[in-house]
């Protein structure tokens, strides 16, 4: 989600959630696994070579990025293999994925993701998905 400050999401309902989760990031702290970094950077390099963006706007979009409350999660990848593997058999989930569902169903996060197979998983376990209240 934190990309569709940047990259504009085609559905208005989907660009006001993206407003609503960047208003909400600036008063409470997110949390997020270390994959997400990587998740971020590839994206922002993915729209820099089809010139979408330009490396200007990447630049600023990350100095405004992490001036926010963003947390990395400080468990081990390893220590959570095992039950992120559980939790992509069991919701049809990629590895990666599992890995924000693991995170948000741990801490009893709220998830915010346009994903809708990774929204759906949360909301089978349990879960609160934001945009949802």
């Amino acid at each position: 989600m934190a990309l569709a400050w940047l990259l504009e999401r085609e559905l208005a309902q989907e660009v006001a959630r993206a407003d609503q989760a960047l208003l909400a990031v600036a008063d409470a702290e997110t949390l997020v696994p270390p994959l997400w970094h990587t998740e971020v950077a590839n994206a922002l390099l993915v729209g820099e070579r089809r010139r979408i963006i330009t490396e200007a706007q990447v630049i600023d979009y990350l100095d405004r990025l992490y001036g926010l409350s963003i947390t990395t999660d400080d468990a081990a990848p390893v220590t959570r293999r095992d039950l992120i593997m559980a939790l992509a058999r069991e919701y049809g989930l990629t590895a990666y994925d599992a890995t924000y569902l693991d995170l948000a169903l741990r801490t009893g996060s709220v998830l915010a993701t346009f994903d809708g197979k990774l929204a759906d998983a949360m909301r089978r376990a349990g879960g609160e998905v934001f945009g949802d209240v």
